[in-house]
């Protein structure tokens, strides 16, 4: 690899890095999590460890997907890492709906306001069922 490809690569590295890492602490701004966080815990004295943690995890994450690192971690520990990585995915989910307003604005159009706790329900268990079955039927067990 030329001196020229190198540079072009890590140039390119860079600013895809710089904007997804953007993007990333918009989406968390925007949202508010950090700070609805500590309203929620009764924590707003530990509010800098919380951005710390974040950006911590942040770059350890980056870190260990550039070393394209293994683990060999026992079963329940993959099922106790799987557990509170699919209650981060729920709750940012839930997180950028309380934001959006997408339920109301949804039950509106499709003319279920009363049935709202329905269509919330119905989202759910669509959600749960989905992956379950994603899980138990298209990965295979080793």
């Amino acid at each position: 690899m030329t001196i020229l490809k190198a540079a072009l690569l890590i140039l390119i590295g860079l600013s895809g890095g710089l904007a997804v890492g953007t993007g990333l602490v918009a989406f968390l701004t925007v949202l508010g999590i950090v700070p609805r966080l500590a309203q929620i815990t009764k924590t707003h004295a530990f509010i800098h460890w919380y951005q710390r943690s974040i950006i911590i995890g942040a770059v350890f994450w980056t870190w260990t997907g550039l070393r394209e690192a293994e683990f060999c971690l026992l079963k329940d520990i993959v099922i106790i890492y799987g557990l509170f990585a699919g209650m981060f995915v729920g709750l940012l989910a839930a997180a950028l709906t309380e934001v959006l307003n997408v339920l109301p604005i949804l039950a509106k159009r499709i003319h279920m306001v009363d049935k709202l706790l329905w269509l919330l329900m119905a989202m759910v268990l669509g959600k749960m069922l989905g992956s379950l079955f994603h899980w138990l039927f298209f990965v295979p067990f080793s």
